[in-house]
């Protein structure tokens, strides 16, 4: 039987939310199921996914390291920017389609708004680091704090360590940006079951790419 022939498509795709909302989980299944279609799919994480980067990740969520708020933002912004020097731009210009868990929207929403960093400074640092590079479509998956903070394991990382407070200025961060920029940001329910929720994923992918 000949081999199916690989799809090319360029297109990137972040999934963001609140930590235990259940974003990962959706990355790792839209990569499958784009897999099975036959597109070439790179599928990333933020902070990470290369080796400066993961290091800089294993620094930042080290639950025993105290950080000041702008050094976290520095580590962040520097990671991505090796992030898309390395993975993510060459792999648009060879036609493939990007997915990352995470990407700026959560630093301006955990930094920005979570720290209360000056918000000038943080967007500064975002052009810096990714220059005009923008996500074609982002998920949102939004639950509610009691919901997110129950999904979070026995020994959180220093990110999931930290107060209510906290998370509901980010949680309210993610679905301000979700409000200005509808088109490209879509919110979904992340209180829904695992395969409920990817439908509405797979809904939206199908505007982008041939999914039969």
């Amino acid at each position: 039987m000949p081999r199916t022939p690989r799809r090319r498509k360029k297109l990137f795709v972040t999934f963001e939310g609140i930590d235990g909302c259940g974003k990962s989980t959706q990355a790792m299944l839209a990569s499958q199921l784009l897999t099975r279609k036959h597109y070439q799919v790179k599928l990333l994480r933020e902070p990470g996914s290369t080796p400066v980067a993961e290091r800089i990740r294993a620094i930042l969520l080290d639950n025993t390291s105290s950080l000041a708020d702008t050094t976290e933002l520095l580590l962040y912004e520097a990671a991505r920017a090796e992030l898309v020097t390395r993975e993510i731009v060459p792999a648009l210009r060879a036609q493939q389609i990007v997915l990352c868990d995470r990407f700026y929207d959560s630093t301006a929403a955990y930094q920005g708004y979570g720290r209360k960093l000056d918000l000038r400074m943080v967007r500064s640092l975002h052009r810096v680091a990714v220059g005009d590079l923008k996500p074609d479509l982002t998920f949102l998956f939004d639950v509610d704090l009691d919901t997110a903070l129950s999904r979070l394991g026995k020994n959180p990382d220093r990110l999931e360590s930290e107060s209510r407070a906290f998370f509901r200025r980010v949680r309210q961060e993610f679905l301000e940006i979700a409000r200005k920029e509808r088109r490209r940001v879509k919110v979904i329910d992340a209180t829904a079951a695992i395969d409920e929720i990817f439908e509405e994923v797979k809904r939206y992918l199908a505007r982008r790419v041939d999914l039969i």
